[in-house]
């Protein structure tokens, strides 16, 4: 006999879990139905496990660099099998703390693969391929995304990889190219070229993390020369070979075409939404360019039906799916939650030095026509940065030229994306360049480069 349940949601990210949790909250009767391990992509094998592998990184450079503050380390290198299992034991903790929290708010965990069957119902197969049958009046579709292939450039998971199987290599290779410069790209050629692989980055756009500021760009792309890293932009992969002991990778680059050698290929050209085999077509669900289309609650063209997360056409970010999962649950019973604001999502990217951001581009305020004005406070100016030995990078802000309102917040430098939560908040509030100028920031920090910034878009900073 089915089962009954107010909501089910199928998919336990971030989008998920929180969703199953906050209608939990609200008092409704709740199961969260995965196929795979609690937390999802991100958790398990995205967002969390790579910031372990970084933060190991960071350790390697840092005892590199332990003579320049006085420290005589011998430094033996990395063991990569200790550290993938650190990373390892780092996503299975917070898993079982995402089972914590579902088993505290009473929310039924269902292992297995659901499927839409008909108005109202979810049929979930387990792995011994036991079905078992779900009622529920609100259904939410949280199945996230998994790693996009070229059709140039099947990934086969041993010498063309994908991001999940870069995370858990058994042995580190001596030479590795990485296509596609984005967030994962770039957080991988930075782990791998430090653990001391061979990497060559390839963007096939003008710059690297190119949905960024384009002096953001040039500033990690300086970084990534620094430590001799190679780097190739405006550069397309027109095949790749791998039938001899190394991968023979063609590339179309502006000076020609170049022929390229590497004993692994990482496939980092974005993610593909999870929305086969759920049923969508059989319900009459409307999807799009490979996304299920949602209205600005979250709701389907189907009644009852909800999609929130990276398989909608939002930014595919956890803490996007998060605050859509937030909002659904709301709705769903019966509240009135504001609506997400899309024009204020930080960005994060966590290399060395970081890189975060929020709200607009220069670039998209020259195409606006629209008069603003430019605060930048670089951190060798910072006697924290200083202090620190991190001296690269830079706090930009944008304002309104008019009433001087943050329209933008750009940074490069050591814990960027700690400090861009304040900055989101000032968009968020309608912050202006006045008010952060004249908000006392705490000394020394790195912080202090926000109220900088703003100083010096109002031509009145005394540390420039």
């Amino acid at each position: 006999m089915a089962e009954k349940f107010g909501t089910v949601v199928i998919g336990s990210g971030p989008g998920g879990y929180v969703a199953a949790i906050r209608a939990a909250q609200l008092g409704q009767k709740v199961a969260i139905v995965e196929r795979e391990s609690l937390g999802g992509v991100c958790l398990n094998w995205g967002c969390i496990p790579t910031k372990a592998l970084l933060q190991s990184a960071h350790v390697l450079e840092a005892t590199r660099e332990a003579n320049l503050y006085g420290i005589d380390v011998k430094v033996v290198g990395p063991d990569l099998a200790r550290v993938v299992a650190r990373s390892r034991e780092v996503a299975a903790t917070m898993s079982k703390g995402v089972q914590f929290l579902l088993n505290k708010a009473n929310v039924a965990v269902i292992p297995g693969t659901g499927t839409l069957e008909g108005t109202g119902v979810v049929r979930v197969t387990a792995e011994d391929q036991t079905p078992r049958q779900l009622k529920a009046e609100h259904i939410i579709i949280a199945t996230g995304a998994r790693p996009r292939a070229l059709p140039s450039l099947p990934i086969d998971g041993v010498k063309v990889i994908s991001y999940r199987q870069a995370l858990a290599l058994t042995r580190l290779p001596e030479s590795m190219a990485i296509i596609g410069s984005g967030a994962i790209g770039a957080e991988l050629a930075q782990f791998y070229h430090t653990l001391g692989t061979q990497v060559t980055l390839i963007e096939a756009l003008p710059s690297l993390l190119p949905l960024e500021d384009d002096d953001v760009s040039r500033a990690i792309g300086r970084a990534f020369r620094k430590v001799k890293m190679k780097t190739l932009t405006s550069a397309k992969v027109l095949g790749v070979d791998t039938r001899g002991a190394l991968c023979q990778l063609e590339v179309e680059t502006p000076k020609g075409v170049e022929h390229l050698e590497a004993e692994v290929v990482l496939s980092a050209v974005g993610v593909a939404a999870n929305i086969e085999d759920l049923g969508l077509e059989q319900l009459g669900v409307a999807t799009e360019r490979g996304k299920i289309i949602v209205d600005e609650h979250y709701r389907t063209n189907v009644p009852g039906i909800y999609a929130i997360g990276d398989v909608i056409p939002t930014p595919a970010l956890a803490h996007v799916a998060s605050a859509e999962a937030n909002h659904c649950a709301e709705v769903i019973a019966g509240g009135n939650p504001p609506l997400v604001n899309y024009s204020v999502v930080p960005a994060c990217t966590y290399t060395t030095p970081e890189v975060a951001s929020v709200g607009a581009r220069e670039r998209d305020l020259q195409k606006e026509n629209r008069s603003y004005l430019v605060g930048n406070f670089p951190f060798t100016a910072s006697g924290k940065a200083t202090a620190l030995g991190a001296r690269e990078g830079f706090v930009k802000l944008l304002f309104d030229a008019a009433d001087h309102k943050i329209l933008g917040a750009h940074i490069v430098g050591v814990s960027a994306t700690e400090m861009i939560a304040e900055l989101a908040l000032a968009m968020q509030t309608g912050v202006t360049a006045e008010q952060l100028h004249h908000t006392i920031h705490p000394h020394p920090t790195l912080s202090e480069a926000v109220m900088e910034a703003a100083a010096a878009a109002l031509g009145c900073c005394a540390h420039l």
